[in-house]
């Protein structure tokens, strides 16, 4: 599950109530956090568009790493442009990437912002933040859709969750 949106859209969130619920029935999952990917193995890489490019490339290969190893994985990062993405999915593979957009209006995600990086953004003391001074390119055919903004957690971890359900049938 490649899961994609705005900051303080709900990716974290749903990733690691979807990864509670999976471990607790007994499945291996594994969440690719992109705040946390960035503290630790991606920590020298910067915001620009190199960058950016090059930590999305490191979480796919991680990604492709763990699924070889039986993991369910769920990754939870920003991955603003379609081509990001594009990229990423060939790293996975065609038949593993499931794109999850996590919908969210700019102005919640605003509302939910408990690290204050929106209004460092608007005060320009964070530059090229996503979705307020650097684009974010909304998927174009993504597999799920999750509006974060009008569907209860619970029942957003449940649409994950089917998703994981119908993926093990097909392999």
């Amino acid at each position: 599950m490649w899961m994609t949106g705005l900051s303080g859209s709900g990716k974290s969130t749903l990733a690691r109530g979807a990864e509670r619920v999976l471990h607790d029935a007994g499945r291996y999952c594994v969440v690719l956090d992109g705040d946390e990917v960035r503290r630790g193995l991606n920590r020298g890489l910067g915001f620009s568009e190199e960058d950016r490019a090059e930590n999305i490339r490191r979480i796919a290969e991680v990604a492709r790493i763990l699924l070889d190893a039986g993991a369910i994985v769920i990754v939870a990062v920003i991955s603003p442009t379609r081509g990001m993405r594009r990229a990423a999915r060939e790293i996975v593979g065609e038949r593993d990437f499931v794109e999850v957009f996590v919908r969210c209006p700019l102005e919640v995600c605003r509302g939910r912002d408990v690290k204050g990086l929106y209004a460092h953004a608007a005060s320009g003391r964070v530059a090229q933040f996503t979705g307020v001074t650097a684009p974010y390119e909304e998927p174009e055919s993504p597999a799920v859709v999750i509006d974060t903004s009008s569907t209860p957690v619970e029942t957003s971890i449940g649409v994950l969750l089917e998703q994981v359900r119908l993926r093990g049938e097909e392999r």
